[in-house]
Order: C-alpha cells, then structure tokens, then sequence
C-alpha cells in the first residue's frame, strides 16, 4: 500500500478516535448535586376549581411550608394566598357556584378528622361540620346550586352519614342514614335517587340504587365469584347510571345501567384498569382516566360530536387531573413527569389553546440534572413478572459499584407510578440507584395479579422485593453487599419484614410510618374505616381468627431475627399507624445492640405535610444510607 494511502488512513483513524473520545466526553456531563432544601423549595401544588365567573382557579399549594389554598387569574399571574395555617394542613375544595366563597377541608395535625370550612369574601372562616370526633367529607354541589352534599360521622364515628348543607341558611339536614357501612356513589341531579357501593372485598363489590321518593333500596349487581361494582354518576335525565366494573374483564371499564330496564351497555373499554371517568355539567364531555403501565393517561370525548378531543401535546410527561369548566368552555389540567412536578394548566376548547399557570420546580434545579424513569420488569422467584419504576444515576462508567435502594409502595394494593418523586430524585442525584417495586397485589396490573398476595404477606410480595435486588445486581453496576430497602406505610411494614424475615438480604433498612404488629393495628383501626373493614379482614386475616397467622407474620415477634441497621420515622398523630407501633420496633431492636435510629414527628399524621419535616426526615435518610451503605464502599 502506498505510503500516501497508509498515512491518510492514519490521520483518518486518529480522527475517528478523537471524535469517539469526544462524543464519549459529552455524554459524561457534569450534574449538580442537589441539596432536600433545594428539592423541597419546588411546590406541590394540586386541584382546581374554577370561579363562578370562570375568570380565576382555586388550587392547594405548599409554597408556604404547609399546605394552604391560593386562587390566580385563569390567564395567568400572581397567586393570592386564601388561607394561613401554619400548623394544619389546608385543601381547598370549591368555589362557590355563584360567588367567591369557597369551601376548604382541614384536620388537626394529620389525625384525619377533617372538617368542611367556609371562608367568605371578607376572609372570615367558619367551621361548617363541628364536632371534636365527627369526620366530615365533601359529596359535591346540588345541581340547582342551592345546596352541597357531605358525608359526615357525628351520629356514629363508623358510618358516614349523608348530609346536605342548604348554602343560603347553612342549615344540614341528613338525608341518608347510613348504618349498613354504604359509599354512596352517585346522587341524581333531581336528589330523588343515590347510587350506593357496598365493598364484600378487595375484590368483591355490590352495587344499590336508593329512591328516596319511595324509600326502596334495589339491589343492581346480582353475580358470582370476585367482581367490583363501583357507581359514579347518574345521567343528566336521572334515567340511567354509570359505573366501573371487572366483571369478566381482568381490568376494570365503564358501563351503562338503565334504571327502567335493568339492562346495562358498556361504554369504554380499554387494556388497562379506567380509574374513573365523569360526565361534564351539561354531557358535552366524557373525561376518563386510564391507569396504563404506572402511567395516567387522560381521554376527553366529545359527546355532541361523538369524536375524541385532541389534547394539548406536552413533552415528557402525561397530562391528569381533568376539571372542566361549569359552562364547558375551558378545561383545567395538571401536567407532570419524572423531572417535572405537577404544574397547573388552562385549556380553552374553542380556540385550542393552553395557558400555564404555574411553574413550580425550583428554578435553582437542572431538570437535565435529574433522571427520566423507566418502566421496567423482571422475573420473581417462581417466574412471575414483576413491573417496577426504575431510576438510573446519570454518567454511571464501567466497573462502577453504586449502592442503591429497593422503595416499597403503601397499600396494601397501592402503585408505584411515574411520575415527580422529589425522595427519589433526591437519592438519585445522590449517587444511588433505585428501583420503586410493584410488588403481587400491587393494583393496576388486573384482578389476578391484585389478589396475588392475599394473607400471604410479608412472603410472596416480600420475595418480589428480594429479586428486585437480584436484578440490580445483573445490572452489574450495583454493589451487591450495599443495597437498602425503603419503604412508607405498608412498605414501612415490608421494610421491617425484611430485616426480619430475610435478614441477611438487606443492608438496611428504612422505615417510614410501618406497620410492626398486624395484630394490634388491625384491632385498632379508625372507625371511619367501618365501610371497608371485613375487607381488609378477608385480605390480611381477622385479629381474632387469624391470630396465629398474624403474629408469624409481624416482625415485633421476629425482632431477635433483625441483624441490619434500622431507621424508622413516625408520625405522632397518626390513626392508621399508631405511635405505639414503632415505639416498640425501635425498643425491641435497640435492646438487641443493632443500631436504630428514631425520628417522631410531633405535628405530623400517615405521610408528611409540613415541608420542613420533609426535609429533617429525607435529610436524615440520605445521612443513614451514607452510613451504612456508602461508608463500606
């Protein structure tokens, strides 16, 4: 080969080498670490409700440090704070239908007893549901605008009575007495009937229709075996219903019940569970929310044109939280992804424009600095696919070895989402790999794989979690020895069934608000749980059937097996989780020489409200992880 030739395939070569070695370069970008001070100055913000006048939006917002209720103009601008608490958290629920009233709900410290507020147009605040131990819930606007529906216990701490609150004398009348642990549903627009929910299981619901003219309760979902009924709203002529329902369906979809014929149609079907969907005022619209892979993804239909509404494109993420207006003009919508929070928006039907009314991610935080998750699934000890939400550190290089942290969702039955998780963006940006289990009996994945777990808690699903470990491992980028587990409510229990049941698998573990002892937390749950108790009975075991079952299974009578680092956080006011139970967790551990670190969080209830709490607790996290995990690296 010519000597020209060898030296132009050279130079070539080099150049190719040199292009390679900067691609490579600018794929390892410099991200910022971030500090929880800088994650929590991003606002969670949250509902809608427009003004009479339609000119402004009622939404909730944390941008104080707790959670309060703000209104903006529906073009944008500054937000006006409505209220002031800086102790209780505050959800704004409505504007009045005629004037700029507003009706808001608030507890006392996180113990879930709320009440239904009045704040006037002179800023004056009334408590509308009084009542030290009487919970109160709102049910929705009367459809003459003369009056709202409530659900309120003050006759009977177990059963939610319904009520209507007449707007112009403030005077509530019960309507409905509800001593057989009844959810009402649905109320037609003319108030002569309810649609009432009564839950068997977790996997076996009835449906009624009440005439409260005639004073018959009708029985509307005749079957056998497992299938859910649940109503949602009667038509505008009050002569038929809709309702989701499982029935010979893996997944839950909408369907039709006419009330003269007793024959039902369904309406909208779809591959995966329709969460809920709802009429607009005047059945322009159809709104429906489907539950597709950990993912919300929004339908609108256009009734009178029987055609679908082309929703705004927004990129990286999924539009939720549909409202639509009274006079069905304009639409409120929340929009978020991994990297982005909730951010509030207006969508106006005619014109098929969007305004963004918000922009509530720190501006001191790169989105580009934090990690897109992905929807991922692996193959559980007897081969069952297991879906997880999956978050990858940015710039990882061959032969690194990162810790990282198997998260374990609530529930039982609850999800891991995509979606903003400040807490484990957070961890992310910190160096460590994470992985958000949907464990069997995580919901969304169909009625089979819901009911997977079924008194085999703290077992088959806790397994689930240790092969979520095996699979960051085959990553090979994750140190096999410096892998924690996290988890909150009954992942907090997971949490200390691992450390208990498996003790060799974990690092450590994190437990936040976790449940210890099944025995007792099940023989002391809130009245206000009545509706669904047997239920939860059927699913986790009866405290006085089940006792044996429930105390192999509850990792207090197991402490002696708990041979890794723990932390546990509590909130003390909390009604599902008692104090008591991590009180004894900790002590139990403690006296063993293992080390325990405990924070209990004197304003705080299940799950965190006040920013700065959020803060001590994740900051604490990420120092006990560095600990125990990053310190052995």
């Amino acid at each position: 080969m010519p000597k020209k030739i060898i030296g132009l395939f050279l130079i070539l070569t080099l150049c190719l080498l040199s292009c390679q070695k900067k691609e490579k370069e600018e794929e390892i970008r410099v991200v910022q670490k971030y500090s929880i001070e800088q994650f929590m100055d991003t606002e969670s913000i949250m509902g809608s409700s427009f003004s009479a006048d339609e000119s402004k939006i009622l939404f909730t917002s944390n941008r104080s440090g707790i959670y309060n209720v703000y209104t903006m103009p529906v073009t944008g601008g500054d937000p006006v704070q409505l209220t002031h608490s800086t102790d209780n958290a505050v959800f704004g629920i409505s504007y009045f239908p005629n004037d700029d009233r507003i009706l808001y709900m608030s507890d006392k410290g996180g113990n879930e007893i709320t009440h239904i507020y009045l704040r006037d147009e002179e800023g004056n605040i009334t408590d509308l549901t009084p009542g030290e131990k009487a919970r109160a819930g709102f049910a929705g606007w009367s459809f003459d605008e003369k009056s709202f529906f409530f659900f309120y216990t003050k006759r009977n701490p177990q059963f939610m009575d319904l009520y209507e609150m007449n707007v112009a004398t403030f005077t509530p009348k019960m309507i409905f007495k509800n001593d057989e642990a009844f959810n009402v549903g649905a109320i037609s627009r003319e108030k002569r009937y309810l649609a009432l929910g009564k839950t068997v299981t977790n996997h076996n619901s009835d449906m009624y229709l009440y005439d409260r003219e005639k004073k018959e309760l009708k029985h509307l979902s005749p079957h056998e075996g497992d299938v859910t009924f649940s109503p949602l709203a009667f038509s505008a002529d009050a002569k038929s219903l809709y309702f989701l329902t499982n029935e010979g369906s893996e997944f839950t979809y909408l369907k039709r019940y006419d009330i003269s014929s007793g024959n039902s149609e369904t309406v909208e079907k779809a591959d995966w569970d329709i969460s809920y969907s709802y009429l607009s005022r005047n059945e322009k619209y159809r709104v429906s929310g489907i539950n597709q892979d950990g993912r919300t993804v929004i339908k609108v239909q256009d009734l009178v044109n029987n055609k679908p509404v082309d929703l705004p494109k927004l990129p990286g993420g999924n539009i939720t939280s549909v409202n639509i207006s009274k006079s069905e003009t304009k639409m409120a919508f929340y929009f978020n992804g991994s990297r982005m929070p909730n951010n509030l928006y207006v969508y106006d039907f005619s014109t098929q424009e969007y305004t963004r009314l918000s922009d509530t991610l720190n501006p001191e935080i790169n989105p580009e600095d934090l990690v897109e998750a992905e929807v991922v699934r692996y193959q559980s000890f007897d081969g069952l696919e297991i879906p997880a939400i999956y978050y990858k550190p940015h710039n990882i290089q061959p032969g690194d070895k990162l810790p990282a942290v198997v998260m374990v969702h609530g529930g039982p039955g609850g999800q891991a989402r995509i979606g903003y998780k400040a807490s484990a963006q957070y961890l992310v940006n910190h160096g460590y790999v994470l992985i958000d289990v949907n464990n069997r009996g995580s919901s969304g994945y169909g009625k089979t794989f819901f009911k997977m777990d079924d008194k085999k808690h703290g077992d088959v699903d806790l397994d689930d979690c240790v092969w979520a470990k095996k699979y960051l491992i085959a990553t090979g980028y994750v140190d096999p020895d410096n892998i924690a587990i996290v988890g909150g409510s009954y992942g907090g229990y997971m949490v200390l069934a691992a450390l208990a049941f498996r003790p060799e698998e974990f690092a450590a573990g994190v437990d936040i608000f976790g449940i210890s002892n099944w025995i007792r937390t099940l023989e002391s749950i809130p009245p206000w749980w009545e509706s669904f108790k047997e239920a939860l009975y059927e699913e986790m075991g009866n405290p006085e059937t089940d006792r044996d079952m429930l105390h192999k299974k509850s990792p207090l009578f197991h402490a002696d097996q708990i041979i890794r680092p723990l932390m546990v956080l509590q909130g003390a006011n909390d009604p599902r989780v008692l104090k008591v139970e991590s009180d004894d967790i900790v002590e139990a551990v403690r006296n063993r020489g293992i080390p325990v670190e405990y924070i209990v969080f004197e304003d705080e209830g299940h799950g965190f409200r006040n920013k700065a709490n959020e803060i001590e607790a994740f900051t604490s996290i990420l120092k006990f992880l560095d600990t125990h995990l990053k310190s052995s690296l």
